[in-house]
């Protein structure tokens, strides 16, 4: 990572009053999403099929596949999740008539 964090002066005008992030202040940050902190991931050991590795990797142009898989995972969960609370709502429905 770079050392130098700073903008040149000609970028900075509406910034005067940020402070200058160092290398400890990214340390702790944290990656949130929709205002909750991201957990750490945990690290598993998968085997996938040839082709379907080779597809993310190169949909990712070689960097982040993993992270394209993550993502690929959490799309199929939430649809899941999303079509039992359509199937559930739906046998409500059909109770109530």
């Amino acid at each position: 990572m770079n050392e130098n964090f700073t903008l040149p002066a000609s970028e900075c005008k509406d910034l005067d009053e940020a402070p200058v992030w160092t290398v400890e202040d990214f340390a702790r940050a944290t990656h949130q999403l929709g205002l909750k902190p991201v957990g750490k991931k945990q690290k598993i050991s998968i085997a996938l099929d040839p082709d379907v590795l080779a597809w993310f990797k190169a949909k990712a142009e070689g960097r982040g596949y993993q992270t394209l898989i993550n993502a690929a995972l959490r799309e199929a969960m939430q649809g899941a999740e999303i079509a039992e609370t359509l199937r559930r709502v739906i046998r409500e429905e059909r109770a109530a008539v």
